[in-house]
């Protein structure tokens, strides 16, 4: 029987046999090593204390104390000749249960040479703890779980068998039928405990951070041109839409509806390209709040600006001659713009939308700009053109951002998510 005796300055094995007596355990150390639990390898020099020649010969009565780690750093050291592995073993002084199970699976499979098989000889098996090239405690105990067991060792052992030999002679039982049965029953062994990615999540958050504080920096400086508001997004947008993967700017399309039987050549000011090369359509205008709904109401309704309407059809505009274009204007596109496309990426014009950017439902100082019939009637705006164009004033863009660091940073506080994965 093996027991861990766990201390600030390291691990204890102790075993004393319960079948065939201790005695051999002394015989194979004068050998030059003990193989003990089906897992340790021991030299003599392991041995803490030595048993009196009483001792051995009363057999049962002595436990052997092995050293099995030593604390170093945070961790306890196993040299991996004791595991009779090459690589070295470090295990977390904090959040790891020492017991055999650490070690050895069903039918004393051992776990590290499994795990030593895939990690070059001179690198360290590193369970748990602060170092970034660990395997996380969450990870290593979800490894031991899903060991199979004996039973399920025996089942598919036997649909092997019946496999083989199953065309020459009729088996008594279909033992493949037994082990797909098996598995059917079985639940997953999923962990409940979160992926390790507290790091990613970290890094995630200050990069929303740093764009949410950088728009709102460029909100508060003040006036620029519509033209400099455009380079300013275009930097940022792919941050706040990750979908897409590359901006392109004076597209190429062909009007062939304007002057019946004349095509006249436009470009699109700038689009937006997915990762499956889907093209959508962008519309920048500055953040002012005045360019959205006129001040006075029409019939009790308050409805939007010249230069909203403006916006709105110069977009179904593009989206129309766009869709028009075909295969050859993917072709077109995806030859002019293949440097700044992702390798073998091909633009793909399949019912593309637009998105418009422009003005503020917001002050600075975080109050409405619009009263509540005001707010109302803008939603009803955005609505009305939603299958087709998204209406996204800059505020929105900041909700958006706020929205994403509150998912994140609940995310980082929950393990990486609130639900169990």
């Amino acid at each position: 029987m093996a027991e861990y005796r766990v201390s600030r300055s390291g691990v204890v094995l102790e075993y004393r046999a319960t079948l065939q007596g201790n005695a051999w355990i002394m015989d194979e150390l004068k050998k030059g090593e003990v193989e003990i639990s089906s897992a340790f390898t021991f030299r003599p020099d392991d041995l803490l204390v030595k048993p009196t020649q009483e001792e051995v010969e009363n057999d049962f009565l002595f436990t052997y104390r092995f050293r099995l780690a030593v604390a170093s750093s945070g961790y306890y050291f196993i040299s991996g000749r004791k595991l009779d592995i090459e690589q070295d073993v470090l295990i977390a002084k904090s959040g790891v249960e020492w017991r055999r199970k650490l070690f050895v699976a069903e039918r004393n499979i051992s776990i590290f040479k499994r795990i030593a098989k895939l990690i070059p000889e001179a690198e360290e098996i590193i369970i748990g703890g602060k170092r970034e090239d660990a395997i996380p405690i969450e990870v290593f105990e979800d490894l031991i779980a899903r060991f199979p067991n004996t039973y399920e060792m025996d089942r598919y052992a036997e649909a092997r068998v019946t496999n083989i030999i199953g065309e020459y002679i009729e088996p008594e039982r279909d033992f493949r039928e037994q082990y797909e049965a098996y598995l059917s029953k079985r639940k997953s062994r999923r962990s409940d405990t979160p992926l390790h990615a507290k790091e990613l999540l970290t890094t995630e958050i200050e990069k929303f951070q740093f764009v949410r504080d950088t728009l709102k920096a460029w909100l508060k400086a003040g006036e620029k041109s519509e033209d400099q508001w455009q380079k300013a997004l275009l930097s940022i947008l792919p941050l706040i839409f990750p979908k897409y993967v590359a901006v392109i700017e004076k597209v190429p399309i062909d009007d062939r509806y304007t002057t019946p039987g004349k095509v006249r050549h436009r470009e699109i000011d700038i689009a937006l390209v997915d990762v499956n090369g889907n093209i959508d359509v962008i519309e920048i205008k500055k953040p002012e709040a005045g360019i959205l709904l006129r001040k006075t109401p029409y019939r009790g309704n308050y409805v939007p600006t010249g230069t909203l309407s403006g916006t709105i059809m110069q977009a179904e505009k593009y989206l129309f001659h766009l869709s028009k274009g075909g295969p050859a204007a993917e072709e077109k596109i995806t030859l002019k713009f293949r440097k700044l496309l992702p390798p073998n990426l091909r633009i793909r014009i399949t019912n593309p939308k637009a998105m418009c950017i422009l003005g503020r439902d917001r002050k600075d100082n975080g109050h409405q700009v619009f009263n509540e019939g005001q707010s109302g009637d803008l939603e009803v705006i955005k609505r009305k053109y939603a299958n087709m164009i998204d209406i996204i004033t800059y505020d929105d863009l900041l909700r958006r951002l706020d929205n994403i660091l509150a998912s994140l940073k609940r995310r980082k506080a929950n393990g990486l998510d609130a639900t169990t994965l």
